[in-house]
């Protein structure tokens, strides 16, 4: 396809090295690797991640392990993408014209990627992909399991798509370029194809998910609420965690496609709020990864904090071998949960603009989900084997019979 001389002028170094299908498919086979790390690692260390997404058991017969069965899909997946990035390297030999008119073969990689997860012929992962694809269609209505059926499964699933937002973005943006005359879908990326707030809507549509199934949790917890159950603000808390990403990602789109016609503020005015609402949701968020979904006492009294069970700032049962993993895991969420700083930083400011700087917050965005995960299993298994914690800092309603997230 031609995509024009004023497009493959345009086409910057990184993106005729890596175009963004490619950029795309090799974040979402990564979060295949991670998924299968996530499982070997928990269950090394005594944690049964199926278990507690109600995974039906295997026969031992026929036993692989999990992360076994998901490492050998995930290289199902990596060998053609590997071949196909080659051959796109061969033949466009980074010249924008080439890069630009060569746009089907990571089409077919993506339409290949689809294909893998959703055919059933292909035996690898079967009943991995079936539990994977039956509860993606539940969960991309916001719909939420009863916990006896998976209702943990389905929380995991819809946080991680959440961090894929972006990511789904620009699987948009790709898909909208490649069906849209007179445009290449690897040439520079457009991320305003198909109306302005198009892309915004679909990168919001995860926090919609999470939103809806927090409010199915309240209302559920209003209908059992027996003695100390409490009235469910838990739950309010954790939708108003997901509602404060609106904000964020509405003011990022006016900030892109700043018209002061249109606008009635300056570009100044608009950059502050936007930062206003993206620290807002980024320390709420820490709070919350900390002390709802890992259950660690960092933000509790002094004196909770300094309790004799447990290590400062953590709990007293715990799986991880050390301690220090713990405390690693809370630095590498704050930090990559405030890369929106390096906006502040005179030479840095321009870094999430850039194509490579975008591909690399996204990267690191599933690196820290990824990280998260692991305490998260940890934490369900925990409140699973010893009961939940005995506290709401935040509202002091919940109680030990809400099963919460």
């Amino acid at each position: 396809m031609d995509a024009g001389a004023d497009v493959r002028a345009e086409l910057d170094a990184f993106s005729r090295f890596l175009p963004l299908p490619y950029r795309v498919a090799i974040i979402l086979v990564a979060g295949v690797w991670a998924w299968g790390l996530n499982l070997q690692y928990l269950d090394v260390i005594g944690i049964d991640v199926p278990a507690l997404i109600k995974f039906p058991t295997r026969q031992p017969a026929s036993y692989v392990p999990y992360h076994a069965s998901t490492y050998r899909f995930a290289a199902f997946l990596t060998i053609p993408l590997a071949v196909s990035l080659l051959l796109f390297w061969m033949i466009t030999h980074g010249s924008s014209e080439a890069v630009a008119s060569w746009e089907i073969l990571p089409a077919l990689y993506l339409l290949l990627l689809v294909v893998c997860f959703v055919l059933p012929y292909i035996r690898l992962s079967r009943s991995g992909r079936y539990r994977f694809l039956s509860t993606l269609k539940r969960v991309s209505v916001g719909g939420l399991a009863e916990a006896q059926d998976g209702k943990f499964g389905d929380i995991l699933l819809s946080d991680v798509l959440t961090s894929y937002a972006k990511v789904l973005g620009d699987l948009t943006a790709c898909v909208c370029m490649l069906i849209s005359k007179g445009v290449s879908s690897t040439g520079m990326p457009n991320r305003g194809c198909g109306g302005s707030f198009m892309v915004p809507f679909i990168i919001s549509i995860p926090s919609i998910i999470r939103l809806r199934q927090c409010l199915t949790e309240f209302i559920r917890a209003r209908k059992q609420r027996q003695g100390l159950s409490g009235w469910g603000g838990q739950h309010l808390g954790n939708a108003l965690k997901y509602a404060s990403a609106f904000p964020v990602i509405a003011l990022s789109a006016l900030q892109r496609g700043y018209d002061p016609a249109k606008i009635n503020m300056s570009e100044a005015g608009l950059f502050r709020l936007w930062m206003f609402c993206v620290f807002l949701n980024s320390f709420y968020s820490f709070y919350w990864d900390v002390s709802k979904d890992w259950d660690l006492s960092l933000f509790l009294s002094s004196s909770k904090r300094k309790d004799p069970e447990h290590p400062y700032g953590l709990r007293k049962h715990r799986f991880f071998p050390s301690d220090k993993m713990y405390y690693a895991a809370i630095v590498v969420d704050f930090l990559l949960r405030c890369t929106w700083s390096f906006k502040l930083s005179p030479h840095l400011d321009h870094f999430n603009d850039l194509e490579g700087g975008i591909f690399t917050m996204e990267i690191l965005e599933v690196v820290r989900r990824w990280v998260w995960i692991f305490l998260r299993a940890e934490t369900e298994w925990v409140r699973t084997h010893f009961g939940p914690p005995p506290d709401d800092i935040l509202l002091g309603d919940f109680g030990n019979k809400i099963d919460e997230d």
